[in-house]
């Protein structure tokens, strides 16, 4: 696949700004490319394909764009409801998909997106970026070798301040708004990876989950924090939130030592060079560990998916369809700890 004829291509559903990220790290991939775009105008579609240069073929419907010859993969960049809807159709369609987080709103529908692309053999993938980094495999490798001895405890938090907007998608809850959904399953995917590899295994689910949070005006989870058990003894301390601003930021404690992510979620976007700090037991200034990639983090998640369909399924540390369906899992039990429901539910 690295001949420029045999690249994977790639249709992007929905033109926004996430959007708009993956098509650059497709643009700086090994393995794809970007041959269509639909929108929900022409004007919309020929306005983000001019943005990149000429992105060749343009469609004023999602529809259009699956049914495009010309696109192997899609990548989903709705608004959460959607997914569901759009990622079965493009599973009919016979695309390769990669969706946007979450996969979709409970498990329910992470089961139905999963199943139709099974049944329509087609390699699905949900779009944790962070998880196809080269920093990820460096964290992976440093608990696997002992760095901190035997894992304890992990704290992860994701939370932001979007500000005042009701009618935007994080705090709209007809869209899916609220940390958990939004953000939510990025310390929780995280706590999983770590305290599976401290297991000897790709991922664990929780045996425990508590949490609280406060539930706006609006009817989403404005800010919300989990303490979560796994297997082993391990426990971790989960935050997110759409509406509060608190460090974003991943630390592992062990029985030797604590490992310092800084940067967790988006290292090196464009390539380049992000840190990790080892405290070992006794010490009070770190080890850096200075981890450098050529790799846009976008796309890494790219060229995971094209390595993943010739495999048949996802290759560690990306995303398995087996992680999603356990991180839905606790995410909505994260939910329900903090009587957060979505219509339908």
């Amino acid at each position: 696949m690295e001949e420029a004829q045999d690249k994977l291509r790639w249709g992007i559903l929905a033109t926004g700004s996430i959007a708009a990220s993956f098509v650059e790290g497709v643009m700086n991939s090994r393995l794809g490319t970007v041959s269509a775009v639909g929108s929900r105008s022409q004007e919309s579609a020929d306005g983000f394909a001019e943005k990149f240069g000429g992105i060749p073929n343009r469609h004023p419907s999602y529809q259009g764009l699956l049914e495009d010859e010309e696109v192997d993969a899609v990548y989903i960049a709705t608004p959460h409801p959607m997914h569901k809807k759009w990622a079965i159709k493009a599973a009919q369609a016979g695309k390769h998909i990669l969706c946007e987080k979450p996969i979709g709103l409970n498990i329910f529908e992470a089961e139905q997106i999963i199943k139709a692309a099974k049944d329509n053999g087609v390699f699905l993938m949900e779009a944790y970026m962070y998880r196809c980094s080269d920093q990820t495999l460096e964290i992976i490798k440093l608990i696997k070798d002992g760095a901190i001895g035997q894992v304890k405890s992990i704290e992860a938090s994701f939370s932001f301040d979007i500000g005042d907007n009701p009618d935007g998608r994080h705090l709209n809850k007809a869209l899916g708004g609220g940390g958990i959904l939004d953000v939510g399953g990025y310390p929780m995917s995280m706590a999983g990876l770590i305290a599976g590899v401290a297991n000897g295994e790709t991922f664990s689910e929780p045996k425990q989950i508590k949490a609280v949070g406060f539930i706006g005006d609006t009817g989403v989870d404005e800010y919300t924090s989990a303490v979560v058990g796994f297997d082993g003894g391990i426990t971790a301390r989960l935050s997110c939130g759409v509406a509060l601003e608190e460090p974003i930021n991943v630390s592992v404690s062990g029985s030797e030592g604590r490992l310092f992510v800084p940067v967790p979620w988006k290292p090196s976007p464009q390539g380049g060079e992000t840190e990790l700090h080892l405290y070992k037991n006794g010490s009070e200034e770190p080890e850096v560990i200075k981890v450098k990639t050529e790799k846009y983090l976008y796309g890494a998640e790219a060229d995971a998916v094209a390595k993943g369909i010739e495999a048949k399924e996802a290759i560690f540390p990306a995303m398995s369809c087996e992680d999603t369906l356990a991180l839905m899992r606790s995410l909505d039990r994260w939910r329900e700890e903090i009587g957060l429901h979505y219509e339908g539910e």
